[in-house]
């Protein structure tokens, strides 16, 4: 009888570990704060094959503007470097997202630092955007390792480097009517880099350069229609 309890607790617990182990979007305790609200954000599945949370409001149509506002993506809370997310990565994380989102919004509309730049008769957007967080985790337990001596086992190699660690980005960004000062587009998403070999393997931006690639189609095909 007991035998067959823990098996399903067991069973039960595995669910759990691999539900969150693998999730493809960003868990709502993950959120920064960076947006003002993450109210009626929804899953959807992107263009390329990705997951994100997005909100989108009804009066929504890319044609009607002509200019975004964006200056860089930002940094929210303030990074914190550590021996394997190093100042260098995010210094060049940041630079190389910037320019790739402006060079895909630049194909549509016209892109400006402010607001103020924006000509008196344009109709412009307002892009805010951040990376929220940078991490690896250790790739998705195994149902087996729930076993108490199992598990133990499973963290004692990823302590010892002998674990595969999944690469994530976390980004959160919304678009405002810069007429309304309302938003029109809110997204939160998680971006899955390559995996590293162990848990002292760097993380850099080389990891992310494909899914980044990834996002800006997904960007490009929500605003070219």
């Amino acid at each position: 009888m007991y035998p067959s309890r823990n098996l399903l607790i067991g069973a039960a617990l595995a669910g759990l570990l691999l539900a969150g182990c693998t999730s493809k979007v960003t868990e709502a305790t993950q959120y920064s704060g960076f947006l003002p609200s993450y109210n009626d954000l929804k899953e959807v599945q992107t263009p390329s094959g990705g997951t994100a949370m997005r909100w989108v409001s009804p009066t929504w149509n890319p044609n009607a503007y002509d200019t975004v506002a964006f200056r860089t993506l930002e940094f929210y809370p303030a990074p914190k470097p550590n021996e394997r997310v190093n100042q260098q990565t995010l210094a060049d994380l940041q630079s190389f997202m910037t320019s790739r989102a402006k060079a895909v919004l630049g194909q549509k509309y016209r892109i400006v630092s402010n607001v103020s730049e924006a000509r008196r008769d344009s109709k412009p957007l307002i892009l805010r955007a951040a990376i929220t967080g940078v991490s690896a985790s250790n790739e998705g337990m195994k149902w087996y390792e729930v076993v108490p001596v199992a598990a133990v086992v499973g963290a004692t190699q990823a302590a010892t480097g002998h674990r595969d660690q999944d690469t994530n980005l976390f980004i959160e960004a919304e678009l405002i009517d810069a007429k309304t000062n309302e938003p029109v587009v809110k997204v939160v998403r998680k971006i899955f880099g390559s995996q590293l070999s162990n848990e002292s393997q760097q993380i850099t931006t080389k990891d992310f350069k494909d899914a980044i690639e990834k996002l800006n189609a997904d960007i490009w095909a929500f605003i070219r229609s």
